[in-house]
């Protein structure tokens, strides 16, 4: 069976304008979103000068992303939980007599993995790419030193992270090994085996929390180096104090990129996941 005609890609192929719709209402809001503090320092110069534009484009761009964001929470619920009931129905119905019940409820399980990497993981990377991209390219117009700081960090982060990318992929290749037995495990009610079968599945997830731990720990130490160094580079030489509302803008953009280099270990572990996950559908598939 090609990869083209396995359950997952005919059901996104089905589901496709429900996908662009969400992803698309999606994008835009992130768009409003990246906005808001450039309007933030915009309405706060406004005020300090007498002046109302700024606070009414702010409030404006609040409401469009209240309005965009409750529409697609709404939107995305419905698209998504329709595609895990045809992914999972389809995988469950089709002709496969002799592949055992245990691989059968382990697919269901990655089959709701894989309905949440669309809903949530997506967006969750299209954030960090508003949070980082965005960022970087609204802070340019601020001081552009501080981009060049910030782009000197994406380096080692991508790098650490995406060692811990693939040793979370062989871990979880473990996870899902014990998860595709889980059920033949339970049937054959021997108590030593089940006791093994979850020390094994603990074990496996202890791993991941200590890189995760570890992961951590090295991007948040990079995160505080981009606040201290951006605002080191940002006053260095200064002879004239900053507008208020710049200072609230950039530094608010600051924050953001910080927050985009958070989520690049995660991203790259999920993307793994992902791709483990898919192979596993396409080998059953074409069983």
């Amino acid at each position: 069976m090609s990869a083209a005609s396995t359950p997952i890609t005919a059901v996104l192929r089905e589901s496709r304008w429900q996908l662009i719709a969400t992803y698309s209402l999606f994008a835009v809001e992130m768009l409003v979103s990246l906005l808001r503090p450039y309007l933030l320092g915009i309405a706060v110069d406004g005020l300090f000068a007498g002046q109302l534009q700024g606070l009414f484009l702010l409030a404006g761009a609040h409401l469009a992303y209240l309005v965009i964001g409750t529409a697609r929470h709404m939107f995305d619920t419905r698209t998504f939980s329709g595609i895990y009931v045809r992914f999972v129905v389809r995988l469950q119905l089709r002709p496969a007599p002799e592949e055992e019940l245990s691989r059968r409820s382990a697919l269901s399980q990655l089959a709701r993995q894989v309905t949440d990497f669309l809903e949530y993981d997506v967006n969750y990377v299209v954030e960090a790419l508003y949070n980082i991209v965005g960022a970087l390219a609204l802070l340019f117009l601020y001081d552009p030193q501080v981009v060049v700081m910030c782009f000197a960090l994406l380096v080692p982060v991508f790098a650490v992270a995406r060692r811990y990318g693939k040793s979370v992929t062989r871990l979880n290749r473990l996870q899902f090994d014990e998860l595709e037995r889980q059920v033949d495990v339970l049937d054959g009610n021997d108590p030593a085996e089940i006791t093994a079968h979850y020390q094994r599945l603990r074990a496996a997830q202890v791993k991941i929390s200590d890189l995760e731990a570890w992961n951590f720990g090295f991007t948040e130490l990079c995160v505080l180096m981009a606040i201290v160094g951006s605002l080191w580079v940002s006053t260095r030489g200064a002879s004239v104090a900053m507008p208020v509302g710049t200072v609230i803008g950039m530094y608010a953009y600051v924050l953001r990129f910080a927050s985009g280099l958070e989520t690049i270990p995660h991203t790259i572990q999920r993307l793994g996941a992902l791709s483990e996950i898919l192979r596993r559908m396409s080998a059953a598939s074409q069983a």
